[in-house]
């Protein structure tokens, strides 16, 4: 964290950065007692910093040059918009790589704050604190499960029933090293996959899921809410848009049939085929193919779970563009606040 200048006490402005296995993020706002009101909404950047890091653990050169650009152009705008503090927070693959080390120091010489390699399970929680930042309370029911899918881990976070629990809390977390870009280098070299390649990432997907659901009680789940980039993009396409567009796909509720017709689809076809869809960001042409077969999995397995233990299927999830990056802002800034 760094704090650069003393703000009121009703307001400050952040700034946080979301560093994952595949992209970059970056968020202003100003954080207030009603919530954020955005002021640079999301800048992101595709680096792919975990770019053989499940097989090297290391951060490959070029992929740390990638981050340290992205970084630089992060500086600019910062610069062009002063900031009351800015947080910094690497996931999944920079837990996981021995060579953290050189890219914390670079990226805190560029930013002047060094980056914090937070758990799994503290990831977890600010995901859920930003997918349910926004969810409006009327239209889902409680629990809700987020399911944060990024490219090298993947979360899953129970909270909320609207009675005795508030919608924001969460009950329960676990984190899976299950994602778009280590299922892809994993498991998904052919193009397309092979059978053979997708039942073996099948098996490992679900024995992780299963894992997971031993600590996340995932059959009370009444609503999922969908984050990051792999759920947004393939919701998109299920849609049919020609192009993204963050406004179509926030929010809305799209039925599991739907998801897994197209999850399958694009798991299936070529790169070449996947490039001519511009809804897809180039960065996650090859791997977009490995998160939608983790996104199909998740959704089946939590849908089962819910049907034995109340007896109700779930046929449906809610896309969100919010997720950990919001968490992030929100969280900062109210401890700022609090100050």
């Amino acid at each position: 964290m760094n704090d650069n200048r003393h703000s009121d006490q009703h307001s400050v402005t952040v700034a946080g950065i979301d560093c994952g296995t595949n992209s970059i993020r970056l968020k202003i706002a100003r954080v207030d007692a009603d919530g954020m009101h955005d002021i640079v909404p999301r800048t992101l950047r595709v680096i792919r910093l975990g770019q053989d890091v499940d097989k090297t653990h290391r951060f490959a050169d070029e992929a740390l040059e990638r981050a340290y650009a992205a970084a630089r152009e992060f500086a600019q705008i910062l610069s062009a918009h002063p900031v009351d503090g800015l947080r910094f927070v690497a996931t999944s693959a920079t837990r996981d790589a021995e060579n953290r080390d050189e890219f914390e120091n670079e990226i805190e010489r560029i930013l002047g704050v060094r980056p914090e390699v937070v758990p799994g399970t503290e990831e977890a929680d600010l995901s859920f604190l930003g997918a349910t930042s926004v969810v409006p309370r009327t239209q889902l029911d409680a629990p809700f499960l987020v399911v944060d899918l990024g490219g090298g881990s993947t979360e899953l976070v129970l909270g909320g029933d609207g009675v005795h629990v508030p919608d924001t809390q969460v009950e329960a977390a676990f984190s899976m090293n299950i994602g778009s870009v280590r299922m892809t280098e994993r498991h998904l070299h052919s193009d397309p996959p092979t059978q053979q390649e997708i039942d073996e990432t099948i098996a490992d997907i679900d024995a992780h899921i299963d894992e997971a659901f031993q600590t996340v009680p995932a059959g009370k789940t009444r609503t999922i809410i969908g984050v990051s980039g792999t759920v947004t993009t393939m919701t998109a396409l299920a849609l049919g848009l020609k192009e993204y567009d963050h406004r179509a796909v926030d929010g809305v509720r799209l039925s599991l049939e739907d998801a897994f017709a197209v999850d399958d689809r694009f798991l299936r076809m070529t790169r070449a085929e996947r490039r001519t869809y511009k809804t897809i960001h180039p960065g996650r042409i090859d791997v977009v193919g490995g998160g939608a077969l983790v996104w199909s999995r998740v959704l089946a397995k939590v849908s089962a779970a819910a049907e034995a233990d109340h007896g109700t299927s779930i046929d449906s999830f809610v896309s969100s563009e919010h997720g950990l990056l919001d968490g992030i802002v929100l969280d900062y800034g109210r401890r700022l606040l609090a100050q």
